[in-house]
C-alpha cells in the first residue's frame, strides 16, 4: 500500500499539497468513473456486485445485495460481509475504512462518513479519516448518518434519520440528533 494511503487509514491529516496526493486523486477519479457507470443504467444483482467488487478491490459475496444508486468518493476501503443488504441512494465516504459485517441491513439514503476536515481554519481544506464498523446483524435506518470513528454494535438498531456521533452498544436502539440510547432490543 502507498505510504499516503497508510497514513490516511491511520487517521493522519492528508493535505491536498502532499507529494503523494496524486495516488488519492487517481483513486477518487476511478471511483467516480465506476459509480458513474453503476448509477446510469440498469444492472442486475450480479453485475452490480461485479462493479462494486472492482470498486473495492475485493470480491463481494454473492449473498450480498447492493441496490444502486450508490455514491462514494473513494471505494477502496469498504468491506462487505455475507448476506449484507445496502438499499438505494447510500453514500459511503470510506477513506478511513468502512466494514460492513455479515447480515447487516443498511436503509435507503444512509450516509457512512469516515472523513472530516480539520477544525483549524488554516488546515480546514485538508482531511482526517477514522474507520466506521457496522457489526453483525446491525440495522441502520433510512436516512441515518454515521460519523467518523463510530462502531455500531452487533444487533443494534440506528433509527431512521439519526446522526450517530459515538459508538452504539450491541443490542441497543439509538435515535435522534445526535443519536442517544433509547432502549435495548426486546427479546
Amino acid at each position: 500500500m502507498e505510504p499516503i494511503l497508510e497514513r490516511m487509514r491511520r487517521g493522519g491529516l492528508i493535505r491536498l499539497d502532499d507529494p503523494g496526493y496524486a495516488v488519492i486523486g487517481d483513486l477518487i477519479a476511478r471511483a467516480f468513473r465506476i459509480t458513474g457507470e453503476l448509477n446510469t443504467g440498469y444492472h442486475d444483482a450480479e453485475e452490480t456486485r461485479a462493479m462494486m467488487s472492482d470498486l473495492t478491490g475485493e470480491e463481494i459475496d454473492e449473498t450480498t445485495w447492493i441496490v444502486p444508486p450508490f455514491y462514494t468518493d473513494f471505494g477502496r476501503f469498504t468491506r462487505f460481509g455475507r448476506h449484507a443488504f445496502v438499499n438505494c441512494g447510500c453514500t459511503f465516504m470510506d477513506r478511513g475504512g468502512i466494514t460492513i459485517e455479515d447480515e447487516v441491513l443498511i436503509g435507503p439514503g444512509v450516509k457512512l462518513i469516515t472523513e472530516n476536515h480539520a477544525e483549524e481554519p488554516d488546515l480546514r481544506q485538508h482531511v482526517r479519516s477514522h474507520p466506521i464498523v457496522i457489526r453483525r446483524k446491525a440495522w441502520i435506518g433510512a436516512g441515518a448518518t454515521v460519523l467518523p470513528g463510530v462502531t455500531v454494535g452487533e444487533n443494534a438498531i440506528v433509527a431512521a434519520g439519526a446522526v450517530v456521533t459515538r459508538d452504539v452498544p450491541a443490542n441497543a436502539v439509538v435515535g435522534g440528533v445526535p443519536a442517544r440510547f433509547i432502549r435495548n432490543i426486546r427479546p
